[in-house]
């Protein structure tokens, strides 16, 4: 699926009680949030994909499949969906387990309203600015990928901050075709200056 459609943020509630689910649906459809209901962490695996926007509630006590479990099974496949777990069971190992392995948050039943509400507007809001880095590392590559191997030569050399003279003594080209090439790699990245795209590459490095 391509990453950069703009799919609405779902919240995808996991949890074998029909009736809590029901109440949970519609408490976050009640402030307009976008719910799916699964009875089973078998069922949410087969049906989800992880460029689908959104964060999960999740139930520890599931049958077959632990939350636990498809906490560890989603971070083996380096999913970045928020998860909020809710729990009847919560004890201090439990919460330091699930915290560990990403969990956003961890409710205990019987919860408040705006509690949930709460802990879920912070998950979206990780999601959203989660999807945010990706766009940006996509983007980045995505303009990379229109250099002509020539451009990327050069851009390597801008990159280390030498000048246009010395990339074209360097590459044994003119000044005046290494700053075409310098134009032209700057509007594919869409970026004003080298500073800007040094900024950009920065940033893309850093959070690799």
């Amino acid at each position: 699926m391509n990453k950069f459609i703009n799919l609405e943020q779902t919240v995808y509630v996991v949890d074998d009680d029909d009736a809590l689910r029901d109440s949970i649906k519609e408490l976050l459809e009640s402030v307009n949030l976008k719910t799916k209901l699964f009875c089973s962490a078998v069922d949410f695996l087969s049906y989800y994909q992880d460029d689908y926007p959104g964060c999960l509630v999740l139930d520890i006590r599931l049958a077959k499949m632990s939350g636990l479990v498809l906490q560890r099974v989603l971070n083996e496949k380096k999913s970045k969906i928020p998860i909020v777990i809710i729990t009847g069971h919560a004890d201090v190992t439990l919460a330091v387990d699930v915290m560990k392995a990403g969990a956003i948050d961890i409710l205990q039943k019987p919860y408040q309203a705006q509690v949930l509400l709460d802990a879920v507007n912070n998950a979206l809001l990780v999601d959203d600015l989660r999807r945010s880095e990706i766009d940006k590392k996509l983007i980045y590559k995505r303009s990379f990928n229109l250099l002509t191997e020539r451009q990327k030569e050069v851009l390597v050399y801008l990159l280390k901050g030498m000048t246009s003279k010395m990339i074209a003594k360097e590459l044994s080209i003119s000044h005046r075709t290494i700053e075409t090439h310098r134009k032209n790699i700057l509007a594919k990245f869409s970026a004003n200056s080298m500073s800007e795209l040094i900024t950009q590459k920065l940033f893309i490095d850093e959070d690799s």
